[in-house]
């Protein structure tokens, strides 16, 4: 490996927002994030799905097909 042409590999600490810090090694000194493993909703499993039962039907309600009886001019 050549001198002086490699980056400083160091040890770090990436903190979350949600105050949860893990110890690694990286080039980079401080590593600050948003959101980790430990508050993502994906992993710790309070995900919100979101409901999409009765899209269809309100969907075909607003722009389906009219009876013929109601959309028929009066004589």
């Amino acid at each position: 490996m050549k001198k002086d042409i490699h980056p400083k590999y160091h040890e770090t600490s990436i903190t979350c927002a949600c105050g949860n810090v893990i110890k690694t090694r990286s080039t980079v000194k401080d590593i600050h994030v948003e959101i980790c493993a430990a508050c993502h909703p994906y992993f710790t499993g309070k995900e919100k799905l979101m409901d999409t039962a009765g899209r269809v039907e309100l969907f075909k309600k607003r722009y389906g097909k009219k009876d013929a009886a109601k959309t028929a001019p009066q004589a």
